[in-house]
C-alpha cells in the first residue's frame, strides 16, 4: 500500500516524484513510456523554460527523471488498462500488476490531434510544431502557416504574427469558428493571408524548385472548393486541430468537461476525495512545461494535507 501512485512521467509527474520522494511518501510513477518526459521529448528545442534556454526536450525530460531517481523515485514501466478510485483504497491495473495507494495523481497529459498527413511526423520537431508559444520565437522573420480554425488556432497565428514575416492561416471552411473578437485582431493584422476552403495535404523539405533541406521547407495547399493543389513555401507548420487529453483510463469516475479535461483547481483537487489531477489532463488555461511542473508540486501538498486529515 503506498501513500501515493503517480500515474505519468512528464513534468507534472515528475516534479510530483520529486516533491513525493522529499516528503518521504512511499510513491511510484507508472508510464508506459520507458523515457520520462511526456510530450515534452518530441520538442527539438525548448526556450521558455526559465534556466534552461535552449535545452533539447529529450535533455530535459532526462534531466527531470535523472532527478528524481536520485531522490529515490520508483518508476514502473507498464501500461495503465484502467483504474479503481472512489473508494477509501485507489487501485491502478497495469497489465502485469495491481497496485494500491492511499492517494493517487492523474499526470497522464495529453496528446494533440494530428493532420495525418504524409511529412508530419517525419518533420515533428523540425519545422512542424503543435505549440506556437512553446516554438514561435525560432521562426522571427520568416513564413508560417497555421493549420485550424478554432480559438487556439486563431490565438496561435495572432501570436506568430508579432515575429514572423508572414502567417497563412490555413482553414477548412470560409469562415472561423473562433471568437469574434480573435477573429477581428486576427483580420486586422497586414502580415496574415488566410486560406479559406483549403487543406494542407503533405509536408515536404524541399522547395518547390526541388532543393531538399532536411527540414520543413513547404507544403502542399489543396483548395475543397476546386481541388486544385499547389506547393505554399513556409519554414514552418504550426498544426492547431484541437488537444486530446489522456484521461480515458479514469472512465467516468470523474468530474470532466465537455473537452474530457479532468476538472480540478490550482490545488490538483478532483471530484474523489484523495485523487488529484496534474498537468495537461487538467482543466486550465495555459498548457506548458511550467504549469505542469507547479502542478505536480501542488498536488503532492494537496496529497500531503488529505493524508493527515485522513490520520
Amino acid at each position: 500500500m503506498y501513500d501515493v501512485i503517480i500515474i505519468g512521467s512528464g513534468p507534472a509527474g515528475m516534479a510530483a516524484a520529486i516533491y513525493a520522494t522529499r516528503a518521504k511518501l512511499s510513491s511510484i510513477v507508472i508510464d508506459q513510456n520507458y523515457v520520462g518526459g511526456g510530450q515534452v521529448v518530441d520538442t527539438y528545442e525548448i526556450d521558455n523554460y526559465p534556466g534552461l534556454p535552449g535545452i533539447s526536450g529529450m535533455d530535459l525530460g532526462d534531466k527531470m527523471r535523472e532527478h528524481a531517481e536520485k531522490l529515490g523515485a520508483q518508476f514502473i514501466t507498464d501500461l495503465v488498462v484502467r483504474t479503481e478510485l472512489t473508494g477509501p483504497v485507489k487501485k491502478v491495473i497495469t497489465e502485469k500488476n495491481t497496485y494500491e495507494a492511499k492517494t493517487a495523481i492523474i499526470a497522464s497529459g495529453a496528446t494533440h490531434r494530428k493532420l495525418g498527413v504524409p511529412g508530419e511526423e517525419e518533420f515533428s520537431g523540425r519545422g512542424v510544431s503543435y505549440c506556437a508559444t512553446c516554438d514561435g520565437a525560432f521562426y522571427r522573420n520568416k513564413v508560417t502557416v497555421v493549420i485550424g480554425g478554432g480559438d487556439v488556432a486563431v490565438e496561435d497565428a495572432i501570436f506568430l504574427a508579432r515575429a514572423c514575416s508572414k502567417v497563412y492561416v490555413v482553414h477548412r471552411r470560409d469562415e472561423l469558428r473562433a471568437a469574434k473578437v480573435l477573429q477581428d485582431n486576427l483580420l486586422s493584422l497586414p502580415n496574415v493571408e488566410m486560406c479559406w476552403s483549403s487543406a494542407v495535404t503533405e509536408i515536404l523539405d524541399h522547395t518547390p524548385d526541388g532543393e531538399s533541406i532536411g527540414k520543413v521547407a513547404s507544403v502542399m495547399l489543396k483548395d475543397l472548393k476546386t481541388g486544385d493543389v499547389k506547393p505554399l513555401p513556409v519554414d514552418g507548420v504550426f498544426i492547431a486541430v484541437g488537444i486530446t487529453p489522456l484521461s480515458a483510463l479514469v472512465g467516468d469516475q470523474l468530474e470532466m468537461n465537455e473537452g474530457g479535461y479532468i476538472i480540478a483547481d490550482e490545488t490538483g483537487e478532483t471530484s474523489i476525495p484523495g485523487v488529484f489531477a496534474a498537468g495537461d489532463v487538467r482543466n486550465k488555461q495555459l498548457r506548458q512545461i511550467v504549469t505542469a511542473v507547479a502542478d505536480g508540486a501542488n498536488a503532492v501538498t494537496s496529497v500531503e494535507r488529505y493524508l493527515l486529515q485522513a490520520k
